[in-house]
């Protein structure tokens, strides 16, 4: 056992705890819409065909905002196929997933579960195959009280209210060469500013996001975002960043600290970001939606999309099987999300239900819980008041692709209103536990009310449909707390969050 020290205290404030932080994403891709939310017949659906069971454990998971319809496949997406008699919505092809879209759901429905499931949408719109024209119809559609074609429409079609949705993506991944409708940066940049310019000429105060590299591994990583906002600096709120991690076979090592590599993401997309602010003589801060994060495994069997004449409805996609090491990685990843709330104001999971998800199902049968559902429904509903930062000393372990990385990652936040403290904490080591000595001196007196761990002997342990509660994240025995000095036993490859309230 190795030993590590950590100092929380009220004055290391970073920002506020953004509700945000903990959104999720919900694509027409594989079953996360159908058979995932969506299953007309499902013994627990309701009249709109919603599966119940699945909203219980989404409001279970904490979720505040859900990222919609993709992703993308939203690049070749005509919204107006989605709304009115479904008997009469048209079938069309998927290019994204090579799959056929029967378009039974759309906006309205997506609309009638956010509310059901008491979330925030976040909606894109297809600046691949479309345009400004588009983005200011499905605005006027979803926005406007009344009195125009498209309102009425909404009217007639059941939603008498407008949906005054605050959030829109400008397009999805416009630097990918796989995407349709790709565009270089100088493109892209022009028709995001049009598109948000007249956007806000409807709704002035809606928050505008602009897409930034699709990963940092792209060549344009950097380039792209400078180029960007160079064109839409004045128009936009948020530049976007994506990012998946998953282990290389046999480097658990590195796997472990993928935190690292969000970490440098965020920093060089604040760094470019304020280039531009700085070049452009603007006041304003551009700030980051991280809309797309999790563990992936893209070259697994589960994300090969169908192909040749194969256009299937709802192919199993992307369902990949997460196990105990991929929930430490995801706990890991929130952590580095908090660590950055001054910067990352949104942040989306994707995805939320079967495709990549912490919530799986069986179609009309039963739901199940990943590895990964834990550690986010623990942080996103004892995460409040503000995020401080937790100063470390903390052993090194040695990765193949990050050098020396701390063995121990941690960020606390803390309720002024209620006094409560937590502390979510990484152990990255994968053969070596950590005695952490917690140093909460500056606090009024506090007592340990929580101490759960997350993890395994076996760190490839995987949840099933018919085994999801072998391991759960459990009380850690070891934790103890006098004068607000903490000792606790972090495992090896672990996730833990403990819980203090005022004495």
């Amino acid at each position: 056992m190795k030993n590590a020290r950590a100092t929380v205290d009220p004055a290391f404030v970073i920002g506020p705890v953004r509700t945000r932080t903990f959104g999720s994403f919900v694509e027409h891709l594989g079953r996360c819409v159908y058979t995932g939310i969506y299953e007309p017949g499902h013994p627990t659906a309701d009249a709109e065909g919603l599966r119940q069971d699945v909203i219980d454990l989404v409001k279970e998971l904490g979720v505040s905002t859900v990222r919609y319809p993709g992703g993308n496949f939203v690049s070749g997406y005509r919204w107006e196929d989605g709304v009115g008699p479904k008997e009469a919505r048209p079938r069309r092809l998927d290019l994204a997933w090579h799959s056929t879209e029967t378009n039974e759901f759309g906006l309205d429905e997506f609309m009638t579960w956010c509310a059901k499931a008491n979330v925030e949408p976040m909606m894109a719109i297809n600046l691949g195959t479309r345009g400004v024209a588009e983005a200011i119809d499905i605005l006027d559609y979803a926005n406007i009280p009344g009195g125009t074609a498209f309102s009425e429409q909404r009217k007639a079609n059941g939603a008498h209210e407008p949906y005054r949705i605050k959030m829109w993506c400008l397009g999805n991944e416009m630097d990918g060469p796989w995407q349709t409708g790709h565009k270089t940066a100088a493109e892209y940049g022009r028709l995001a500013a049009e598109a948000a310019r007249a956007m806000r000429q409807v709704n002035p105060d809606l928050e505008l996001v602009a897409c930034g590299s699709s990963t940092s591994d792209m060549d344009t990583f950097g380039s792209w975002e400078y180029t960007v906002l160079g064109e839409a600096y004045e128009q936009v709120d948020y530049i976007s960043a994506h990012e998946y991690y998953f282990e290389d076979e046999g480097d658990l090592a590195s796997f472990l600290a993928s935190g690292d590599k969000m970490s440098n993401f965020i920093d060089s997309v604040v760094a470019t970001a304020d280039a531009a602010r700085a070049a452009g003589k603007h006041t304003k801060r551009i700030n980051i939606s991280f809309d797309e994060w999790n563990v992936w495994y893209q070259k697994s069997t589960p994300s090969v999309p169908p192909s040749g004449d194969d256009w299937p409805v709802a192919p199993v996609l992307l369902e990949d099987n997460y196990n105990v090491a991929d929930a430490v990685v995801v706990g890991d990843l929130l952590i580095t999300l908090l660590r950055h709330t001054d910067r990352v104001h949104s942040a989306s999971l994707a995805q939320l239900v079967n495709v990549i998800a912490p919530i799986m199902t069986e179609p009309g049968g039963r739901t199940w819980k990943q590895t990964t559902f834990h550690p986010f429904a623990l942080t996103a509903n004892n995460a409040r008041g503000q995020v401080l930062r937790v100063a470390i000393n903390s052993p090194k372990v040695t990765t193949a692709k990050y050098g020396e990385v701390d063995a121990l990652t941690a960020v606390a936040t803390y309720d002024e209103a209620t006094g409560d403290v937590v502390v979510f904490a990484a152990n990255r080591s994968v053969g070596d536990s950590l005695e952490l000595s917690l140093n909460l001196g500056s606090f009024e007196e506090l007592k340990l009310e929580d101490a759960l761990t997350y993890t395994n002997d076996d760190p490839y342990w995987q949840a099933s449909a018919d085994d999801d509660t072998s391991v759960l994240p459990t009380a850690n025995a070891s934790a103890v707390i006098e004068s607000n000095r903490v000792s606790v036993e972090l495992p090896a490859a672990s996730w833990s969050m403990l819980r203090f309230t005022a004495a």
